[in-house]
């Protein structure tokens, strides 16, 4: 399995609102991004769910996940 089809598979996390967000990203973001922020991007994969929705909805802060979070809400075009 390629790594795209790897990180679409991750981004399926049962629930619209993430699934939504996080394929939103790596469709429009993620590819044209650097390694940095893919890096970080797949450690926001690494989360459990309550954390991401948590993290993505504003509700939990994530420390060094801040500007990514952001641009993940921006390429929603939500919040």
């Amino acid at each position: 399995m390629d790594e795209l089809a790897k990180l679409r598979w991750q981004c399926r996390r049962g629930t619209k609102e993430l699934d939504f967000l996080l394929n939103r990203y790596l469709e429009t973001g993620y590819l044209i991004t650097d390694q940095g922020e893919r890096d970080l991007f797949k450690e926001l994969l690494g989360l459990e769910d309550n954390q991401l929705i948590g993290i993505l909805m504003g509700d939990w802060e994530a420390a060094g996940l801040e500007a990514l979070v952001e641009k993940i809400r921006t390429t929603a075009h939500v919040f």
